[in-house]
């Protein structure tokens, strides 16, 4: 059995898709645990601004991961594409080739870009890079939830906008000089001693039983997500996958507590 990895710390963060990277949004929340401490909000820099925006979240997981303090990080969207996608488009299975060839056609980092804009063609060439809703991830399939698919950009619990708007943010983050952080499950299973690490979660899974109190959606969905990473979200870093599964997910991803049965 493979030994829990041990955080000093957890991020639990409520995406959101929504207008430009440069926004301003009510609906992107930061919570942060440390040990027995109960999460606490994180709010942005002091500015005119009064909300996160998706430019501003990455600029500040640089900050944090580049810190000596081992974190573990849950963000509630998709960290990659069903191994569908790359066979239609003739992508070779290599995650860090995919966040590249990703952006190139769908550059929702850049300052003035919508996600539903690049969809119309406004930018980009999202047109070469589109995808199936009925498109699964193997994860997607053994989670079971509703509306899963990182093409289901519409209804209730949707991911296709989120993930769309983050994936080229994992590109940054990942490419940044400053932190050495582990992307899980593509940088492997195993997260190595002291190192920080960015997991996909879902909602679903982190907010079963606990109260949302005080908090609206978006910060109950944060604050679930740290909790639930300090509480046990090491203990399912090691799912009990077949080795061709393991190869699969480590090209698709995996959502952290979806059983491997």
């Amino acid at each position: 059995m493979v030994p829990a990895a041990t955080f000093a710390r957890t991020i639990g963060i409520n995406y959101a898709g929504a207008e430009t990277a440069e926004s301003s949004l009510k609906s992107l929340r930061v919570f942060q645990a440390s040990g027995t401490t109960p999460p606490v909000e994180v709010l942005p820099p002091a500015s005119p601004r009064s909300y996160w925006s998706r430019h501003g979240i990455a600029l500040w997981l640089v900050e944090q991961l580049s810190q000596d303090v081992p974190t573990l990080v849950g963000i509630n969207h998709g960290f990659s594409f069903p191994l569908r996608y790359f066979e239609v488009h003739g992508l070779a299975p290599d995650w860090p080739a995919f966040l590249d060839d990703f952006q190139r056609h769908w550059p929702t980092d850049g300052q003035h870009n919508y996600v539903d804009t690049i969809r119309e063609g406004s930018h980009g060439h999202a047109a070469a890079r589109l995808g199936n809703p009925r498109w699964l991830r193997l994860t997607d399939e053994r989670s079971g939830f509703r509306n899963r698919s990182v093409f289901q950009f519409t209804g209730r619990g949707a991911i296709g906008k989120l993930t769309h708007a983050g994936l080229p943010w994992l590109r940054v983050i990942r490419q940044h000089p400053g932190p050495k952080v582990h992307v899980w499950p593509f940088d492997g299973w195993v997260i190595p001693p002291g190192q920080s690490a960015l997991v996909e979660v879902a909602p679903a899974i982190c907010t079963r039983g606990i109260a949302r109190g005080l908090h609206d959606p978006a910060q109950h969905c944060a604050f679930s997500i740290a909790l639930w990473l300090a509480r046990e979200g090491a203990a399912w870093l090691h799912p009990p996958l077949t080795p061709a599964e393991r190869t699969v997910a480590q090209v698709e991803g995996w959502i952290l507590g979806v059983p491997g049965r």
